[in-house]
């Protein structure tokens, strides 16, 4: 019992002492005041361009899938093209192709088969960096990814941490696709933001 109460003890230091720690993303300010006084100083800010690289593995096989279908219409079994079906993300950021390479951050979002003619995704994602530079930031893309073209095209429509306001462009390239439909796509992205 004496050690039950000893561990319970630590346990509370340890949370108030990381209670009264400021948490801050990137060397920027959270919270609306914080932002409010950011927008203020936005008239001098400078812009600035950003260009990432990264690998983004969709695992769809196995026990632990990273991209799992939530819903269908009664005709997705029938088209060619899946329309109708949607799934939800999170998969991994990564700086290589590797399965072990270094994490960055997830790929977090919806993604929906929306076209009856062609393999095209709707996306609507956010890539969260937790590793790096940008850890504490987000990136935000929604857009159409015809898959079965080589680079596919996609806008950056915002962002938060470092990259508020972002706006940009995506472009994804296939790297691998395994039978089971497991993929490792190539992501540049170049944005604009503050």
């Amino acid at each position: 019992m004496g050690k039950i109460n000893s561990i319970l003890l630590f346990c509370s230091i340890a949370i108030v002492i990381l209670l009264t720690i400021p948490v801050a993303h990137c060397n920027i300010a959270q919270g609306p005041k914080a932002v409010d006084n950011w927008f203020q100083k936005l008239s001098h800010a400078k812009q600035k361009m950003t260009k990432l690289h990264f690998y983004f593995h969709d695992i769809v096989s196995g026990r632990s899938p990273t991209a799992v279908p939530i819903a269908q219409a009664n005709s997705t079994s029938h088209s060619p093209t899946a329309f109708g079906q949607l799934a939800v993300l999170d998969d991994r950021l990564t700086t290589g192709p590797e399965i072990n390479s270094t994490t960055i951050g997830r790929a977090q979002g919806i993604v929906g088969a929306a076209s009856l003619e062609e393999f095209s995704l709707l996306m609507s994602l956010n890539f969260v960096f937790t590793n790096g530079k940008y850890s504490g930031s987000t990136l935000s893309l929604l857009g159409c990814n015809t898959i079965l073209n080589e680079f596919r095209e996609m806008p950056i429509v915002g962002g938060s941490g470092v990259f508020r306001l972002a706006r940009g462009v995506a472009t994804a390239k296939t790297h691998t696709l395994s039978k089971n439909g497991d993929a490792i796509v190539e992501y540049n992205i170049v944005v604009l933001h503050y």
